[in-house]
Parts: C-alpha cells; sequence; structure tokens
C-alpha cells in the first residue's frame, strides 16, 4: 500500500516543519542581526527531526524506534506535572508518526 509507505513520512516532514514554527518566538524578544543566532538554536530540534525522517526515510523500524523514543523523551523532560495539554502537541505527533512506520514495517515484512 503506497499510502502506508508516504504517510509517515510526509506527516514526519509536515512534524517537522510545525516544531519549526516554535522558533518564530524569538522575533518578539530580539531584533535585527540579534534575532539569528537564537533562532538557529530553537530550530535545533527540527534539525535533528530532519536527520531523523531522512535516516527514516530508508528504514521504517529505524523510523519507529527513533520517533518512539523522542516522543518519550519529550515527556520526559517536561516532566510528569504538566497540563495534558503539553504532552498532545509534540509527544502525541511524534508517536503518532512512530506507529505509522511500525505500520508500514509490517506491512513490508508481510509481503516479502
Amino acid at each position: 500500500m503506497k499510502i502506508l509507505y508516504w504517510l509517515p513520512r510526509i506527516l514526519s516532514l509536515g512534524l517537522v516543519f510545525y516544531l519549526s514554527i516554535f522558533a518564530l518566538d524569538v522575533f518578539s524578544e530580539y531584533s535585527g542581526w540579534s534575532t539569528v543566532w537564537p533562532f538557529l538554536i530553537h530550530l535545533i530540534p527540527s534539525f535533528v527531526l530532519l536527520i531523523v525522517v531522512f535516516i527514516a526515510w530508508k528504514c521504517d523500524l529505524v523510523g519507529f524506534i527513533l520517533f518512539s523514543s523522542f516522543s518519550l523523551i519529550y515527556i520526559l523532560m517536561v516532566g510528569l506535572d504538566r497540563h495534558w495539554s503539553w504532552y498532545i502537541g509534540i509527544s502525541l505527533p511524534l508517536a503518532i508518526v512512530s506507529f505509522l512506520f511500525f505500520c508500514n514495517w509490517i506491512y513490508q515484512r508481510k509481503i516479502h
């Protein structure tokens, strides 16, 4: 199924874009050239996730492991004492993409 192949890849790129939007908050605090460095620092998670997307593009199992790990790491970094919305916004999309990579990996094993 082509949809099962492409859905986690497209959603993972969308997730990188979604996380990149959070970096735009530096423009409310800085102006001019002093914005560049904080903006790049805020984009580090997006760059890391983009590297993971490129790795996961070739190997669904690795995508499953890395995306599910990032989902759990985010929960542990934030802590368990936050409102549920803290987890839904970032951890849930990571878990969904992870699940889709896993489903595609299972499907590919069945057809081969």
